[in-house]
């Protein structure tokens, strides 16, 4: 699964804003044991555990587009629109954020 969140942000707050977004899901989805790693200025892989299954992805930093790319399992299919939601409005989030300078 990919899709591509637009984020109206300069590239540097782009960045600031998933890193912290990461960060902060690794704390409130502690029990799905989050884990991501950095691995340029612009991409991250990630991966999270959820019913048994261990999903893997990636996210990527482009000048207009905050970018995620999840593998995910067929059977757990039924499942991708509602967590891409919860992606969506998580990433909204701080998007708005940091558009009312509150990145902190």
């Amino acid at each position: 699964m990919k899709r591509a969140f637009p984020h109206g942000l300069t590239h540097e707050l782009a960045r600031d804003v998933t890193r912290k977004a990461l960060e902060s899901y690794r704390q409130r989805f502690s029990e799905f044991k989050p884990e991501g790693e950095w691995t340029s200025a612009d991409h991250a892989t990630v991966k999270f555990h959820a019913a048994g299954t261990t999903f893997n992805g990636a996210v990527n930093v482009h000048k207009e587009t905050i970018d995620l790319e999840l593998d995910v399992p067929f059977f757990m299919r039924p499942f991708e629109k509602k967590a891409i939601d919860v992606i969506e409005a998580e990433i909204n989030q701080w998007i708005a954020k940091a558009k009312r300078g509150e990145l902190g």
